[in-house]
């Protein structure tokens, strides 16, 4: 259900056609709710069928133009109601914490160099995050909506965070000790 809520936020901030949308998911919404360009599309259309959005009216007619979306009173609405809504948090349903698991019971080789790939690309997340935060928000940005989407960023940056210490714990754990 959250796709559709992220297609709007999106839109709201920024009417867009779907290509310029799925670039924009690439780099803000999608590092934490990841979407195929497909997914978009399907749901641009869902959107539009539920009278939650509407294709801006073009100045003039042209082939091959790009269709760029609104949202209309009707998908704010529907937004505003999905925010407002209590949700408990999810359970992690992490791939390698369940590849540990089965470890455990069936041997691990080759386990720490799967850990240390992940490490690195959990520290270049990191590192990705950090420099949009540098860039996207300095102390002078202040505005509620600014402090929002910063918490976001921040929540990433914790999260990586997390997980590059716990990774470096699990290999320096599960390395053998130097003689």
């Amino acid at each position: 259900m959250s796709l559709p809520h992220a297609i709007l936020t999106a839109l709201i901030e920024k009417p867009s056609s779907g290509l310029e949308l799925t670039r924009r998911f690439d780099r803000s919404i999608g590092y934490f709710w990841p979407s195929t360009h497909q997914q978009i599309y399907r749901e641009l259309g869902k959107l539009e069928q539920a009278g939650h959005i509407r294709v801006l009216p073009l100045g003039r007619p042209a082939r091959g133009q790009k269709k760029e979306y609104e949202v209309l009173p009707e998908g704010r609405a529907e937004l505003a109601a999905w925010v407002s809504l209590a949700e408990d948090p999810r359970p992690v349903r992490d791939p390698l914490l369940l590849r540990m698991r089965a470890a455990a019971v069936v041997g691990a080789p080759g386990l720490v160099g799967e850990l240390r790939r992940h490490l690195a690309l959990h520290q270049a997340q990191l590192a990705e995050y950090l420099e949009i935060e540098r860039r996207d928000f300095p102390p002078e940005r202040d505005a509620q909506e600014d402090r929002l989407r910063r918490l976001v960023l921040r929540g990433g940056i914790d999260l990586e965070t997390f997980w590059t210490g716990w990774l470096t714990d699990a290999i320096d754990d599960l390395e053998p000790s130097a003689p």
